[in-house]
């Protein structure tokens, strides 16, 4: 004899006889077999909540005659109750489901965990209809209603309902046995789907707040630098923004193109598309054109499967093409229809792919010149040059260099869990100093080296690369290794500048700060050509 257990809240397990004590005819016992059978496949082949639900209902009444059926959960965090899915009901029907903790059957059902069954809806008070689904029963043929509780553990969810013509076969008890053993597979079901669409909007939700993060980070605001030559930049980020326009950022190696083309993006009405980054230069040129327009299956030797391009990849986004004075000649023509008429095809592929998203390109070459020696296409030049943005070198805008050096100092600083607070005067001036052939990028790489190498909180001259402490008079730093008798000046100049930088410039002030006499410092202030005047402005 088959068994099943049915959990009532509050209460102990019943144990019921599934085929009920023998007394199920065999055509009843096959028919409840085959719908529990399809249920059961229903509820596990399938993630979404409300399909899932909604083809149980369906079953219910193609084998059972089971109609109107409703499935109502309960809100999490709340009292009150609504209708998830309901089997032959409208929208509308639907919205007007609600309930709350014990009103009417339903929501006597989920407040108590126990089962009602009507067998005359029109002679019962407590049905309250709220649908406006139901006609009046007639004599003959009166409409019964059936509520089963859906249980999880100790906990009401929600409910399971259905409406039953009165008929000569039909056992209102033999239903009740078999919507309570429904009810609990729906429970299941319910937990395990609402469990993954919790972890789903989790995601979600984590994948905006990154999203949220990067528009953040890469806004105008939060590119550094106040120079005239960056506040340029800034005016014309902003303006081209909001367009759709191809941006063409020219500039040498380490100038923030790419931080500019994040900017662009996350600023414009892509910012919810992808941003893709193709870096020309690093591509193998007989894998460019697959890289960006992707392949299909046996285009060539070890094209195992379909492969979506870069292109098809930032659709509805943008795609930023670094160093694009490297593209190959014979990609520059595809690339050109590309541009021209938004559509392509993948290699070895027929089949036309259009795109919409925004092309960002950059270079640090020339391309006038490029063109000149036949190297770039003028008709790709003239297309993406339709909106150019210069990035200026670091050298060209001295001011920016303090402001980014402390910004590269907070940030390397948390990343490598030190506490620098700040730069010598004398390190500030070397870095000032420097001419920076590799721009903003080298100065960020010069900057991590030396908080790594530092343990104090003062970031000072010596922690700096030997690179940079040597320059000659006209600004060059000089390639010859420092001897010791300049390293031991350097760094004394460096610990006289920064007391008299604390006292403001006061020289006894000074000397005591250094445990030394006035005498000895008076003459390294003359030996240095350190100008004390300076720091007396400086106060």
């Amino acid at each position: 004899m088959t068994k099943c257990l049915l959990m009532k809240k509050g209460r102990r397990a019943q144990e019921i006889d599934y085929f009920h004590g023998g007394k199920l005819s065999e055509r009843r016992q096959i028919t409840e077999l085959s719908c529990l059978y399809e249920v059961t496949r229903a509820l596990s082949g399938n993630l979404k909540l409300k399909a899932a639900l909604n083809k149980v209902l369906e079953i219910m009444a193609d084998h059972l005659g089971m109609v109107r059926g409703t499935i109502t959960l309960l809100k999490p965090g709340s009292s009150e109750l609504q209708i998830e899915v309901a089997h032959g009901l409208t929208a509308e029907a639907r919205r007007r489901g609600h309930y709350k903790l014990g009103e009417g059957i339903t929501g006597r059902v989920v407040a108590t965990g126990d089962p009602i069954v009507i067998p005359n809806i029109t002679k019962d008070p407590r049905f309250l209809n709220r649908t406006r689904t139901r006609a009046v029963s007639r004599q003959d043929r009166p409409v019964s209603f059936i509520c089963v509780p859906i249980n999880h553990g100790s906990y009401t969810i929600g409910a399971l309902s259905i409406d039953r013509y009165a008929a000569p076969d039909v056992s209102l008890e033999d239903d009740l046995r078999l919507l309570t053993i429904i009810s609990s597979l729906i429970a299941q079901s319910v937990i395990r789907l609402h469990e993954a669409n919790v972890e789903r909007q989790s995601l979600l939700s984590e994948n905006r707040k990154l999203r949220m993060a990067l528009a953040e980070k890469y806004r105008v605001g939060s590119l550094i630098g106040n120079s005239s030559q960056m506040q340029e930049v800034y005016e014309m980020v902003q303006r081209v923004a909001e367009s759709n326009a191809t941006v063409l950022l020219r500039g040498e190696s380490g100038t923030g193109k790419s931080l500019v083309a994040k900017a662009i993006h996350f600023n414009s009405r892509q910012a919810k598309g992808p941003f893709v980054n193709v870096n020309c230069s690093t591509l193998p040129e007989t894998l460019i054109e697959s890289e960006l327009f992707g392949h299909a299956k046996g285009a060539f030797t070890g094209a195992i499967q379909q492969k979506k391009g870069r292109f098809e990849l930032a659709n509805k986004g943008t795609i930023f093409l670094d160093e694009i004075g490297d593209l190959p000649h014979s990609v520059q023509v595809k690339l050109l229809g590309v541009i021209q008429d938004k559509e392509f095809q993948r290699v070895g592929d027929t089949k036309t792919i259009r795109i919409n998203c925004r092309i960002i390109a950059a270079t640090n070459k020339n391309l006038e010149e490029a063109m000149e020696r036949g190297e770039f296409r003028e008709d790709l030049y003239y297309r993406l040059n339709v909106f150019p943005i210069y990035l200026p070198p670091l050298r060209e805008r001295k001011t920016d260099i303090i402001l980014l050096a402390e910004h590269f100092l907070e940030k390397f600083s948390k990343e490598h869990g030190k506490q620098i607070k700040c730069f010598s005067k004398a390190a500030l001036d070397c870095l000032m100093q420097y001419n920076w052939p590799g721009n903003v990028r080298e100065l960020q790489n010069y900057i991590e080296r030396a908080i790594i190498i530092c343990d104090e909180n003062v970031l000072r001259i010596h922690h700096l690369p030997a690179s940079l402490q040597l320059s000659g008079e006209d600004g060059e730093l000089s390639s010859r290794r420092k001897s010791f008798a300049d390293a031991v000046a350097g760094f004394e100049k460096e610990l006289i500048m920064e007391a008299l930088s604390e006292t403001g410039g006061n020289q006894t002030k000074a000397a005591r700060l250094l445990n030394s006499s006035l005498r000895i410092i008076n003459y390294k202030i003359k030996k240095y050509g350190i100008d004390t005047n300076a720091f007396k402005k400086s106060r």
